[in-house]
């Protein structure tokens, strides 16, 4: 175990910017995690754990090769992106792109929502509900976002995961892989729009199932790729969901035949 003494040591300068940057993250494919339950979580999925950061002794079985370091609460505190930090902070590889047949089962695209704490909860949510792969678009909050991180409840590190380009998603629709829109709108004259209680005439497995940006909605880029959308009819005076929970309703829906 090694002991830091001090918040400008060069590995609480890395976990900071870490914390910080996205594309600091991008560059060093690691990303930051809080407290034991993620620990457990990461080491359960035999994530990559580079260095664990703790104020208290480590009892859990770390992979050979983990860097462990000892501090103080207080500098512990200063690397958490918590309000409350927990008595243990770790760094993580990014996981490698994963092969996915997105032809078989169901997969969700999330584009451009922005909120990381609204992408870690559906990373969730995925996993709960047994969706084979979630998607991003290069537009999307950082699914390594420490809120996300924590939001995911450990799902992270469990869901298949990729982010993809808008030119790789025209070449899966170029495939035959098959894209279907959600909106609480009904107002796409071009497409084949089905209420959710109606899905039943809409098999919404073996297809790509897109979430949209918080505030505007799916992107014209990722909407032409749906020819078929999917509504969650609400009351009359109320214009939307939180996209977390619409998508939860949703990947209920998908899976719970």
């Amino acid at each position: 175990m090694e002991k830091i003494s001090s918040r400008r040591n060069a590995e609480c300068i890395h976990v900071k910017k870490l914390g910080a940057s996205r594309a600091y993250r991008s560059e060093h494919e690691e990303f930051v995690c809080d407290g034991e339950k993620l620990l457990r979580e990461a080491l359960g999925s035999k994530a990559k754990i580079v260095s664990v950061f703790s104020s208290s002794p480590v009892t859990l079985p770390l992979p050979e090769g983990t860097r462990v370091f000892s501090l103080g609460s207080d500098i512990l505190d200063s690397l958490s992106a918590l309000k409350n930090s927990q008595d243990v902070l770790f760094v993580c590889k990014r996981p490698d792109r994963i092969g996915v047949d997105y032809r078989v089962g169901a997969h969700i695209l999330l584009d451009n929502i922005q909120d990381p704490g609204n992408v870690g909860t559906i990373i969730r949510s995925a996993y709960a509900f047994g969706i084979e792969s979630v998607i991003l678009t290069e537009s999307c909050a950082d699914p390594y976002n420490p809120k996300a991180v924590r939001a995911s409840m450990g799902a992270l590190f469990r869901e298949r995961l990729n982010i993809l380009t808008h030119d790789e998603l025209m070449g899966l629709k170029r495939s035959g892989v098959r894209f279907i829109g959600t909106s609480s709108d009904s107002g796409f004259p071009d497409k084949t729009v089905i209420p959710l209680r109606d899905t039943i005439k809409l098999n919404l497995n073996n297809s790509i199932i897109v979430f949209g940006n918080e505030g505007s909605g799916i992107s014209e880029d990722v909407l032409s790729l749906c020819s078929e959308m999917v509504t969650i009819p609400l009351a009359a005076d109320c214009d939307s969901l939180n996209v977390a929970i619409a998508a939860s309703i949703i990947m209920w829906e998908v899976k719970k035949g």
